[in-house]
């Protein structure tokens, strides 16, 4: 089942116009979110994120696209699928409606929300070898667009695919002045003694709904140096550690970068804490 502008359908009777903005132009914007037991974790800091990103681009806001309203359309989809004490994968995916491309002649939105589910109720810190090398057959621009969770995500794909032909658990993506801004899937964080660092925005990294609750835990850990820097790629080998943060993984170890072996002593002393901040939180 698949929600549809507020209305639950089966997916193969869900449709969308081959006119469609976000297909046609890109012009769609979604929300990854992590649901267990009817619980939406880190839903407020989603949602403004959602709200912030739909004025950059210039979406109207619907007056009833409340945080309630969403939240409602969320857990119904849910519902719709299976229990509402599971544990789900959802995206909300919004996009303008059609009209010209350079000036589209209207600017109201429509949504859709839809989820599968997830075997964990709560993150789990994965002790698999995780390989990853840099992918520098394309490059993020550095800025402010590259920051949103936009659909697009070529670049993301052309990553992913590399990835697989080559054998890595993951590709490392970089801005034009070859620092390194984040994975394929997540953002970043690279840790040297009692120093971690993580790429700044303005390098062109994802506004990651996971990397604030990380910022937000180290912010109260007072024995590390948390850094919000540009990073460059010769770093990756003098790291002791490094590992990918999403909202769907929580925080996945980096095990190797060339002849590089990490440890994960910091990441996880920090997840048993995240899964604490969103329990509560």
């Amino acid at each position: 089942m698949i929600n549809l502008n507020g209305t639950i359908l089966e997916k193969h009777k869900a449709a969308i116009s081959i006119s469609n903005r976000g297909l046609n132009y890109g012009d769609a914007l979604f929300e990854t979110l992590r649901v267990s037991g009817g619980k939406i974790y880190f839903w407020e800091d989603h949602y403004f994120r959602l709200m912030a990103s739909m004025r950059i681009l210039r979406m109207e806001i619907p007056m009833n696209f409340t945080q309630e309203y969403l939240e409602k359309q969320i857990l119904a989809t849910i519902e719709a699928n299976g229990s509402i004490t599971g544990a789900y994968r959802v995206k909300i995916l919004v996009w303008r409606q059609e009209g010209g491309f350079y000036s589209p002649t209207i600017n109201e939105i429509q949504f859709s929300v839809a989820c599968s589910d997830l075997q964990n109720p709560f993150y789990l810190l994965r002790q698999n070898q995780y390989e990853v090398e840099l992918f520098k057959d394309h490059y993020i621009t550095s800025g402010l667009l590259s920051t949103l969770k936009t659909n697009n995500k070529v670049i993301n794909v052309l990553g992913s695919i590399y990835a697989k032909e080559n054998k890595y658990d993951n590709c490392l993506l970089l801005n034009e002045k070859k620092q390194i801004v984040e994975a394929l899937n997540g953002n970043i964080f690279l840790v040297k003694g009692d120093t971690i660092k993580t790429p700044p925005l303005k390098d062109g990294c994802l506004k990651g709904i996971m990397r604030k609750q990380i910022l937000d835990i180290l912010a109260d850990l007072y024995d590390y140096d948390v850094q919000e820097v540009s990073i460059s790629p010769f770093e990756l080998q003098k790291a002791d550690e490094m590992f990918v943060t999403n909202v769907i993984t929580g925080i996945q170890s980096i095990t190797k970068y060339r002849k590089k072996q990490y440890t994960n002593t910091i990441a996880k002393e920090l997840l048993g804490k995240l899964n604490a901040k969103a329990r509560l939180g």
